[in-house]
């Protein structure tokens, strides 16, 4: 089976594009390292290294330290594409690489792009008790019941 095409692009191409997307939104290029150390596991220093070095996607993708255990819970759309469908390993990371600089840039909080567990707040317990059903849904499921019983003789 042949490489896709993009394998062969430069990172330092492609990372200068993902700058000016989040920047162009109101974003940092700070966010976009921050992203980016946070999936693949480089430090700064190390990613300045990948950008310098001048290696293509295939190279930059197998050298990354590690890519995060969180990464599977990277989901939705990139070019019409769902990421979580991409079979190709490869292709997979550039396109969950792609899905959380779309995320930086339509403006979602960062917590939420790097898939930390949330604290849980004052308003919402951390377990919420198991309840009785309320009398309100308890009605409606007797009289959508009556309905039915009502229709069937």
């Amino acid at each position: 089976m042949a490489k896709h095409p993009v394998f062969a692009m430069p990172f330092a191409r492609i990372y200068p594009m993902y700058v000016q997307k989040a920047e162009r939104k109101g974003r940092t290029k700070q966010e976009v390292d921050q992203i980016l150390c946070w999936l693949l596991g480089y430090d700064a220093a190390g990613l300045r290294e990948q950008i310098k070095l001048a290696n293509d996607l295939e190279t930059f993708m197998a050298q990354a330290p590690a890519f995060h255990r969180n990464a599977k819970l990277i989901t939705g759309t990139v070019c019409g594409i769902r990421v979580e469908e991409v079979e190709d390993p490869l292709m997979k990371k550039l396109r969950q690489m792609d899905k959380l600089i779309d995320e930086l840039a339509q403006g979602r909080a960062m917590e939420k792009i790097l898939r930390q567990p949330q604290a849980p707040s004052a308003k919402t317990p951390a377990a919420a008790p198991a309840t009785a059903p309320s009398k309100k849904r308890t009605t409606r499921a007797k009289a959508a019941k009556g309905r039915s019983q009502a229709r069937s003789k």
